[in-house]
């Protein structure tokens, strides 16, 4: 394995702004998410010069839980708790801390890898205390140290016709050969240290040491009783089903488990950001729809790692290769949109019995918007029927496919054809 390069890990997040301008506004901001997507760099770069102290470190734990009122006494702000999920408690002391004075902002930045006890925690003890951001692994311009797309300001403001036309011109993002290598990207995946990195043999030891520490330690710590034989083996399966319709009573057939078991695994493995599920979009119009969720890897270098898929040459003839690509575009769009100034934001996937089908309907404070997402370089109207109606009942502006297209086009008159480029740089 070569030497690694000087890399610089400290990569600039788009979610820079929105960290601090939730900081200024509540008195602890909480940063959840995957192990080693970037939570504790991120947290000491909104934080500079403040104390840091991970939890997980029982010296650093002792430090607060030993005399938890006489640390905040001495240290009452500006103050980083890394890995909070060791030590759940802590909450509780933070609400005593937090209500001596409550008009105090920008005091804490707590970080936590498990959703489960942590929101749990968050919502008894903390609610209307902190803001809370999901971190996700590092978006295609944070890799390229890039700013964010001019694609995602048409979120800034309620969608309209005129939002298509300035998605006319956009610039798509191509690198010095004139093509974005969207098989090179899907593989390497967002986790800093192996997409920033670039060493073949590093990412494969990576991730599967990564995924080992996950099953092993984290899971096993989290749920002594949970059969992890089977476990694994439901990773494994949704590795083949990624950007798919999940039938959960066919994952428990073929692992030779109850459906509620399966009901479990799955839930455990999206709490622990692994996974994204998209719920069925529902709506009273059209009756004739499928219910059952869709879901991705958020990661797709993870997911490339459990195919044991390690060069993009594979990629290229992988059977499969449409849906990884619609889980990465999925999760890379899901990622620009949180960065951005849009609320109350909802995803779901919309398919009917008949067949037709939206890989994402996305939905907040900008209004609705439905995206289906193709390998190809060209999508026909005639593939977009279930768009089109949905478009028609809803009263919907605008319709996206985002694909390998050479530039930024119109289907229809509402529906508009984008490079998956225009989305990254």
């Amino acid at each position: 394995m070569s030497e690694p390069a000087n890399i610089n890990y400290m990569v600039i997040r788009n979610w820079s702004s929105k960290g601090a301008r939730l900081l200024n506004n509540f008195p602890a901001l909480v940063v959840l998410g995957a192990r080693q997507v970037g939570k504790s760099t991120f947290a000491r770069q909104l934080g500079a010069d403040w104390l840091y102290l991970d939890l997980e470190n029982p010296l650093d734990a002792e430090r607060i839980l030993n005399n938890p009122e006489l640390f905040f006494m001495d240290h009452p702000r500006h103050v980083i708790l890394d890995e909070v999920q060791a030590h759940p408690e802590i909450f509780k002391i933070l609400r005593g801390v937090i209500d001596k004075d409550r008009s105090q902002r920008g005091r804490f930045i707590i970080t936590g890898s498990a959703s489960f006890e942590l929101i749990a925690q968050v919502s008894e003890s903390l609610a209307g205390r902190v803001a809370i951001m999901e971190m996700h692994p590092l978006a295609q311009n944070e890799l390229k140290e890039k700013p964010r797309a001019a694609f995602f300001d048409i979120f800034e403001n309620p969608l309209s016709e005129v939002a298509g036309e300035r998605l006319l011109s956009l610039k798509s993002g191509l690198d010095n050969s004139g093509s974005f290598k969207s098989r090179e990207a899907m593989l390497w995946g967002g986790y800093p240290e192996p997409a920033l990195r670039r060493d073949s043999e590093f990412r494969i030891d990576w991730y599967e040491n990564y995924f080992l520490t996950y099953i092993q330690r984290d899971i096993l710590a989290l749920f002594p009783k949970l059969d992890l034989i089977k476990y694994r083996r439901v990773i494994q399966m949704l590795s083949h089903l990624s950007h798919s319709i999940i039938n959960r009573s066919e994952i428990a057939r073929s692992i030779e488990a109850s459906e509620k078991s399966v009901r479990d695994y799955l839930e455990i493995i999206e709490g622990t950001y692994f996974w994204r599920s998209l719920p069925a979009f529902q709506t009273a119009k059209i009756k004739t729809t499928v219910k059952m969720p869709k879901g991705h890897f958020r990661d797709t270098g993870l997911c490339c790692f459990l195919q044991n898929l390690h060069s993009a040459s594979e990629l290229e003839t992988y059977p499969r290769l449409g849906n990884l690509f619609e889980g990465f575009v999925v999760e890379e769009i899901i990622r620009g949109v949180e960065a951005s100034r849009a609320r109350r934001l909802q995803y779901s996937h919309f398919r009917t019995k008949a067949g037709g089908e939206i890989d994402l309907i996305l939905e907040g404070s900008f209004g609705m918007l439905p995206i289906e997402v193709k390998y190809g370089s060209n999508t026909p109207r005639t593939e977009l029927r279930a768009m089109q109606n949905l478009m028609e009942i809803h009263g919907l502006p605008l319709g996206l496919v985002i694909n390998h297209s050479p530039r930024p086009s119109r289907i229809t008159e509402k529906i508009f054809q984008i490079p998956a480029s225009c989305l990254f740089f």
